[in-house]
């Protein structure tokens, strides 16, 4: 443990430490599947202790990694298309995707909770480009901050899970309406975890996670074009990659039932220009 920051934040909040602790796990491996120093440098600010609470399992942390990869990987996209763009991150914790795939131009705004804002911005201070708004990602208050003359890529990862249904789909039929030509990234876990994180029955080490009410197992995705009329467009983003056993395994999980069906899923939505 060290003798740096200490967070006191709540149950749903708190998941962003236990992101953040596997992405600097498989970081700090000298095959890692995913880059992050800037995790690792956070969790040896941080005065938690990651370890006793969340564990050090190598596939978690691979697995983590892997989910990141798709998000990095739809964002670096963007940006290569729209180098000017505006990255929204919903529920941003202390993700740390800006250190790995920014392209000096981007604006970026992240938005979440007021305590997890407030922790962020004692360790990763916002600079000229990056902006923090402390509100309930759910209020689409937030888009009144976005430049509409820009380019907008929304991320919504891990956040969407631990909202009502009905919220999910609320917030996916505002973004497309007030944000009209945007995408939007989430991710999504199968019905089976949900029910296990419901029943308290799933467990990480000594950590518990919280409730996930709102699930999609990978063959529902297209039930999310009918969150409103202006999602255009549903697209499967699928992990590469792996090492190992994880490695060996994935093809198999992406393909064939019913692992291909009851997986947990990164989605990129597509909304319709005005």
């Amino acid at each position: 443990m060290s003798s740096g920051e200490r967070p006191e934040l709540g149950e749903v909040p708190e998941t962003a430490l236990w992101t953040l602790w596997y992405r600097a796990v498989e970081a700090r491996r000298p095959d890692a599947v995913l880059h992050d120093p800037k995790a690792v440098e956070l969790v040896d600010r941080i005065d938690f202790p990651f370890a006793d609470r969340f564990g050090t399992s190598g596939t978690q942390a691979q697995l983590q990694a892997l989910r990141a990869s798709c998000f990095d990987r739809e964002v670096a996209d963007f940006l290569d298309r729209e180098p000017r763009g505006t990255v929204v991150s919903l529920g941003e914790g202390l993700e740390t995707q800006y250190w790995r795939v920014d392209n000096g131009r981007a604006r970026w705004l992240g938005v979440d909770l007021p305590e997890a804002v407030a922790l962020r911005e004692r360790l990763l201070p916002p600079g000229p480009r990056r902006r923090h708004l402390a509100a309930d990602a759910t209020d689409l208050s937030w888009a009144d901050e976005v430049d509409h003359s820009r380019a907008v890529l929304i991320s919504a990862q891990g956040l969407l899970m631990y909202l009502p249904p009905m919220q999910v789909r609320a917030l996916i039929a505002g973004c497309a309406e007030r944000l009209p030509g945007a995408t939007f990234l989430l991710d999504a876990v199968p019905r089976w975890f949900s029910h296990l994180t419901l029943t308290g029955r799933m467990r990480s080490h000594a950590y518990q996670p919280p409730p996930m009410p709102w699930a999609m197992d990978a063959d529902e995705r297209g039930k999310l074009r009918t969150a409103g009329p202006a999602v255009a467009a549903v697209r499967d983003v699928r992990p590469t990659g792996g090492r190992g056993l994880v490695g060996a395994l994935l093809p198999l999980a992406l393909a064939v039932p019913p692992f291909a069906t009851r997986r947990p899923s990164v989605v990129a939505l597509e909304f319709s220009a005005r």
